[in-house]
């Protein structure tokens, strides 16, 4: 809980542990600065709800030289790897920068309606953020040059990728592989409202992922779908239940690498081994993807960010700046999370023994009166998920 006394830039040092310089270079966008640090100063900034007082003077200033950048939950790794992108240039062209956390929508509507008042901007970057269209008309009433980045805003230059494709980028990498029974584990989409801010992008990756099963002639199996909130956990609750059907995937593809996370959690607390009985496929290659070698659908987050720092300086240097809609390349890193599907042992009639003895499971629990595949509790998980390790 934040208390009545403005927090200083001491106050975040402390609570973060770092020294006054430090936290002084991640506020101004230094290159010199760990990305793990530069997350946890963010964090703590947010969380103390420290505004720096030249910042703050900046916005007020009206025709001194100032940006603001209005983002949604500001210590997600991808909108973190945006910034340094976006903070790098503006800081080159001796720009001050205002980071606008905007982790609800009415902090949004609040912080919109000041740039477009009293609190006047050279110019602004939307990232990642839907916005109404009264809100877009209020910006343009107010002559302030605007861009977005990760954002389609109509009329507006935005730098933003082809996430339909890289649902179909993913998809056809597992495909090529050999894997058939693919599962998806992605956001489940909420139209925006008072509430919610209405991200659709992990609906178009999914939308990729159902052309490229249809293109390849495999039947669409909504059991092998898995929405839920955004985040690891749920996406490890999500997994589980893909896990335990009577014929779970071989591979799942997420619609970021976030939600990656949670599903390697998952086959870990089962006992699958990845990629050998599982093959995983994540979306964005933040930085901790390289870490741990997920393959994952690669979208140019820092580069992103310059691209949208560098359209609204050449905005406000008077320049138009075309096309208006810049689609930036996406690109499959295959890493350790994903390889052929092992081949399923037979028994001389040709079925599966695996298949065969998981079946047999299944309808024992039923005749005991237990709920159908895909319900099973999670003793009876662990117990189909032995007998597919001794495949």
């Amino acid at each position: 809980m934040r208390n009545s006394r403005r927090a200083t830039i001491s106050d975040v040092a402390a609570a973060s542990g770092v020294g006054v310089g430090t936290v002084s270079r991640v506020i101004n966008g230094a290159s010199n600065v760990r990305q793990a640090t530069r997350v946890h100063v963010l964090k703590v900034i947010d969380q103390l709800g420290y505004r720096p007082s030249h910042l703050a003077a900046a916005l007020s200033r009206g025709t001194q030289r100032s940006v603001a950048i209005v983002v949604p939950h500001l210590t997600r790794p991808s909108v973190v790897e945006r910034l340094a992108g976006a903070l790098a240039v503006l800081d080159a062209e001796g720009y001050d920068t205002v980071v606008c956390n905007a982790d609800s929508p009415a902090r949004r509507d609040s912080f919109l309606a000041r740039l477009t008042s009293k609190d006047r901007t050279d110019g602004v970057i939307i990232m990642s953020l839907p916005i109404s269209q009264p809100q877009l008309a209020a910006v343009r009433r107010a002559s302030i040059p605007l861009v977005a980045v990760d954002v389609t805003l109509r009329g507006v230059p935005h730098t933003v990728i082809d996430d339909t494709a890289g649902g179909r980028l993913a998809t056809e990498h597992l495909l090529s592989l050999g894997h058939k029974r693919i599962g998806f584990v992605g956001d489940l989409v909420r139209r925006m409202t008072k509430s919610t801010f209405g991200f659709t992008a992990s609906e178009r990756r999914l939308a990729g992922y159902r052309h490229a099963l249809a293109a390849a002639g495999l039947a669409q199996c909504q059991s092998l779908v898995r929405l839920g909130p955004y985040g690891a956990a749920n996406a490890e609750a999500l997994t589980t239940e893909l896990l335990a059907l009577p014929e779970p995937p071989t591979a799942i593809f997420t619609s970021s690498d976030t939600q990656a996370m949670g599903v390697l959690a998952a086959a870990d607390r089962m006992g699958l081994r990845v990629p050998d009985e599982l093959s995983v496929v994540g979306f964005d290659d933040i930085e901790l993807a390289a870490l741990i070698g997920l393959t994952t659908v690669r979208q140019p987050l820092e580069q992103s960010g310059v691209e949208g720092a560098r359209r609204l300086s050449a905005l406000l240097g008077g320049a138009q700046v075309r096309p208006l809609r810049q689609v930036l390349d996406l690109q499959l890193v295959q890493r350790n999370t994903s390889k052929r599907p092992r081949p399923a042992r037979q028994d001389r009639s040709g079925r599966s023994v695996v298949g065969e003895a998981v079946a047999a499971a299944e309808r024992h629990y039923r005749a005991d009166g237990m709920p159908r595949a895909g319900c099973l509790a999670s003793g009876h998980r662990a117990g189909l998920a032995e007998l597919r390790r001794r495949s």
